[in-house]
């Protein structure tokens, strides 16, 4: 098509087989969108494209992925809201008729498996090094391996006595990304041969509000004993995995202005598009793991007790509470 679309924080550029979305830098383009800079998506990626009402006389343009074509999509796992939809392009209302012209030029231009899972990621990842700072430690990724080094101030008992860890992608299965905008958020390796195990029984949920905070990060957070902080290991495995990300050597834990959606994302498609492509077998595809099945009924407990500590210390709303009680309760 070769033409240009301007739309508010993004433009679309129609290619014969592909469109290029390039994202704008300023003050008020989401920051992911910003650390993407540009994104170009083959129409064989795609499934469909939609035009729908928008907010404030606007309409939206959204042109959706295949599942599995996209690393940066199948990391975040439905967790990224509508305004950080890299696939939207939001235009004001009178530009409804341009609009509608492309999104029936792209659907003439969909491929013949438009409607089937694609086998293979078609949109490129995030390129490596890339680096990000969690609440507990700084994680690094050079292409081939993976690099957790732990804060003292913020790392666990359990890491700092395990120590700074290393895991090369051919030992990992896939990746796990919790929205640090949850009350929980996590990026959590799976190590081979474990992309089926549940994390196993534990004294809690992951680290929460409380250390996104930044009120202290507990009793687990004082300083251990045992292996130094500089010393590196591979994956091992881990029988079963714990249950508590900031327990889990091979996790880092978010929290306020540590492992934002627009470092800790990207860095999570770069790791698992990396892991897809080195896979010894192609049969065996990469996990993208966000929660398994029904949780224990305690660490339920658990967590619930503890985001009530949070509302009663004014840490949390009222709807914020009640969401997310309803959001836990729900998960039994």
């Amino acid at each position: 098509m070769g033409d240009v679309l301007a739309g508010i924080h993004a433009t679309w550029e129609f290619d014969t087989d592909s469109v290029l979305i390039r994202f704008e830098r300023g003050i008020r383009t989401p920051k992911l969108f910003q650390s993407l800079r540009e994104r170009r998506v083959p129409h064989a990626a795609l499934s469909s494209v939609t035009l729908t009402p928008g907010k404030r006389g606007t309409v939206v343009l959204r042109a959706v992925p295949r599942p599995g074509a996209d690393p940066l999509l199948e990391a975040a796992a439905g967790q990224l809201k509508d305004g950080c939809d890299p696939y939207r392009l939001v235009l004001p209302a009178e530009r409804e008729t341009l609009a509608e012209y492309y999104a029936d030029e792209l659907r003439a231009r969909l491929g013949p498996d438009a409607a089937e899972p694609a086998e293979r990621f078609l949109v490129a990842a995030p390129e490596a090094p890339m680096q990000f700072k969690a609440y507990d430690g700084r994680a690094s990724f050079d292409g081939d391996r993976i690099s957790f080094r732990w804060f003292w101030t913020g790392a666990s008992t359990a890491k700092w006595k395990a120590g700074d860890q290393t895991f090369p992608v051919t030992e990992l299965s896939g990746v796990e990304w919790r929205s640090p905008e949850a009350f929980d958020g996590y990026l959590r390796l799976v190590p081979r041969g474990l992309e089926g195990v549940a994390p196993g029984p534990g004294p809690g949920a992951c680290l929460g509000t409380s250390s996104a905070s930044g009120i202290g990060a507990g009793p687990d957070t004082e300083l251990g004993t045992g292996f130094a902080a500089g010393s590196v290991r591979s994956a091992q495995p881990m029988a079963p995995r714990p249950t508590r990300a900031d327990q889990d050597p091979a996790a880092v834990v978010f929290g306020l202005g540590y492992g934002p959606v627009h470092e800790s994302l990207p860095f999570a498609a770069a790791v698992l598009e990396s892991v897809r492509r080195k896979q010894p077998s192609p049969a065996a595809p990469a996990a993208v793991l966000v929660g398994a099945g029904r949780r224990d009924p305690a660490d339920i407990a658990e967590r619930i007790r503890h985001l009530g500590e949070l509302h009663r210390a004014g840490l949390v709303t009222d709807d914020e509470f009640s969401a997310k009680k309803a959001q836990l309760l729900a998960e039994l």
